[in-house]
């Protein structure tokens, strides 16, 4: 079993943290922010836990309450304000909650979006479907490939170094240099439906558009987690396992 790995993050960032505590509400938490619905779930953080506060209820499903404040409080951070800040985490608790959000991406929204795709195209304009398909395919694919790297390469390599095994092949900027923006496809996507595909509903589309730019939202702050916090972390790690295998 690896130990727990506490990263100690001061970092200057355009993210600002602290709005929410362990001693807060977690259901105020979700009523004033929807959206943290999603980082319950990837969490592995059921609903149905009453009064608690958010402590109590991450302790109760034995998740890092420091990492799940750090992630929401990310996600939720005014991004015009930049200051030093400082917070700490467990990377293996920020590892299993990446995981849980590529299955999210992969086995159910994308599909899914797919799924409500088909449906609202026009039979008419099987040229145009055929090409819209295609290029829906091509960015899932685009996708699938860049978290599957992460799951077969970059996690197991943190592992590694959390094991303090020195790895000599390997280091987290070639992660860094190759972690293109995934969402910019889908960002076209989106915008070549809104400007040239003939809708046979308005309602339709516009059901399939919501979806979109709400993944679209979710791509982006997938990517911010793993800029802000994973990377950096890693960094650290690295010079730590680094220094240990010197002496």
């Amino acid at each position: 079993m690896h130990k727990t790995y506490l990263f100690h993050f001061l970092y200057m960032t355009k993210f600002r943290f602290g709005k929410y505590r362990e001693t807060d509400s977690m259901s105020r938490l979700l009523c004033e922010n929807y959206s943290t619905l999603l980082v319950l779930s990837r969490f592995g953080i059921a609903l149905g836990f009453g009064d608690k506060n958010i402590g109590e209820v991450c302790q109760d499903n034995n998740v890092d309450t420091d990492t799940f404040l750090t992630v929401i409080n990310l996600l939720l951070s005014d991004n015009q304000t930049v200051q030093y800040t400082e917070t700490h985490f467990s990377i293996e608790s920020l590892i299993a909650y990446l995981h849980n959000s590529h299955t999210y991406f992969l086995d159910y929204r994308l599909p899914e979006i797919r799924v409500k795709l088909v449906e609202v195209l026009d039979p008419k304009e099987k040229d145009l479907n055929k090409a819209v398909l295609h290029y829906f395919d091509e960015y899932v694919s685009q996708v699938n490939k860049h978290m599957k790297y992460e799951e077969k390469t970059v996690f197991p390599y943190v592992y590694s170094l959390l094991a303090e095994e020195k790895k000599e092949n390997y280091h987290i900027g070639i992660f860094s240099k190759r972690h293109e923006q995934i969402e910019i496809k889908l960002t076209e996507f989106k915008h070549i439906l809104i400007k040239y595909y003939p809708a046979k509903s308005s309602n339709e589309i516009n059901r399939v558009l919501f979806d979109i730019f709400n993944c679209e939202k979710d791509l982006t702050s997938h990517s911010a987690i793993e800029d802000c916090l994973l990377i950096p972390a890693i960094m650290e790690l690295e010079n730590k396992n680094r220094q240990t295998h010197e002496y």
